[in-house]
């Protein structure tokens, strides 16, 4: 058999829970302990932080399918449906649409998934009906057309997957939805989430948009395992730093190359790694809103506000180069006469410090909070 989906109850897929206690206990012991840490956020922390986590899990979602989006514009997105302040982004709509697929994910995780539920995510994804130039089909299953997962130019392409075929479609997904429901607090709930979504992205429902809808249904897994409706880090994220490893594990599973615990041990570390990463940008969340409120009453306009998230996000000594003129024109899109008084303003002001350089060598970074307090 070439696919995994030849196989009789190909779904029903068999690993040893004793082989994968230890990195699954060590996963729940990280776990534990990030969630017991943002339990002590106030609200106004824990929804700066949902953004954070929000907003890279927008942008790396919709990466690992080779589609850049402007950050600002996710930012703006984020803000708008958390009630935080918007900034400078324009709106977008397909990526409002992605933002309010993976919120409905997790918000209401409670709630049941049903296909119609789905379709009307995977509808969200292309409001316009359209995927880059072409026409699909959007908020319903896909049609007679072979589906296929390929790469490389057109007279070279490579297949790494073929899903199954139509006629085998509705009674697939009813049997998913099926297990959906019957698994819940069954089976671990790791475990579960990455069930979830090697099962869905075998089944390949859609016509376009199954892989972010499978990373949407992999958070509303984790979100009903830890009961809570916020996400405190990003599986996208990790996923997208890992990006040949996820698809390789992922075609040879499906290939049946390799046994299917390989999914999960290869699934158990990717979490692992994000839960490690999400330390990082909560503490840099803690690090903006404490420089915000020192700042709360200092006067600056909407491109110096962008231009210092910009390098807020980056976090201390990450803003490669840190900031010059140049830097700052291309941020605000202002000229360079604008961008030099702007920093001067800055740097009057006590936000800004000179690095060391001068002439076109002149760089600045931020004076960031620990330094205010020494």
């Amino acid at each position: 058999m070439k696919y995994i989906w030849e196989r009789k109850k190909w779904f029903d897929f068999k690993y040893d829970n004793e082989v994968l206690l230890k990195p699954l206990s060590q996963l729940r012991v990280l776990q534990g302990k990030l969630l017991g840490r943002v339990a002590s956020l106030d609200i106004k922390l824990e929804t700066e932080a949902q953004g954070a986590i929000l907003v890279e899990e927008t942008l790396r979602t919709a990466e690992i399918e080779g589609q850049k989006l402007n950050r600002d514009a996710v930012r703006s997105s984020v803000a708008v449906r958390l009630g935080l302040p918007r900034g400078v982004g324009t709106q977008n709509r397909n990526i409002d649409g992605l933002v309010d697929v993976l919120l409905d994910a997790v918000r209401f995780h409670d709630k049941p998934l049903t296909l119609k539920r789905l379709n009307g995510w995977q509808a969200a994804l292309f409001p316009s009906g359209y995927s880059g130039l072409r026409k699909i089909r959007t908020g319903k299953l896909r049609g007679d057309e072979l589906m296929q997962v390929v790469s490389g130019p057109i007279t070279k392409e490579k297949v790494h997957f073929e899903a199954l075929p139509k006629e085998l479609l509705a009674e697939e997904m009813q049997l998913f939805l099926k297990w959906w429901r019957f698994s819940l607090d069954r089976m671990d709930g790791i475990l579960r989430a990455a069930t979830a979504h090697l099962r869905f992205v075998t089944i390949h429902p859609y016509e376009d948009g199954n892989g972010r809808l499978a990373r949407a249904l992999t958070d509303m897994a984790l979100a009903q395992d830890e009961k809570l409706k916020v996400r405190f880090y990003s599986v996208s994220s990790e996923i997208m730093r890992t990006r040949d490893e996820y698809y390789k594990i992922l075609e040879d599973v499906q290939k049946c190359r390799v046994n299917v615990i390989q999914w999960y041990f290869w699934f158990i570390k990717c979490v692992t790694s994000a839960i490690e990463r999400s330390q990082d940008i909560i503490a840099n969340v803690f690090m903006r809103v404490d420089f915000w409120n020192r700042h709360a009453q200092t006067q600056l306009n909407e491109r110096q506000k962008k231009v210092l998230n910009r390098i807020l996000e980056a976090g201390p000594g990450n803003f490669v180069g840190g900031l010059t003129t140049r830097k700052y024109t291309g941020i605000a899109k202002v000229s360079r006469a604008t961008a030099f008084r702007e920093i001067a303003d800055m740097l009057d002001k006590k936000i800004l410090h000179q690095l060391p350089g001068r002439g076109r060598s002149v760089h600045y970074d931020l004076i960031w909070p620990e330094e205010n307090t020494k």
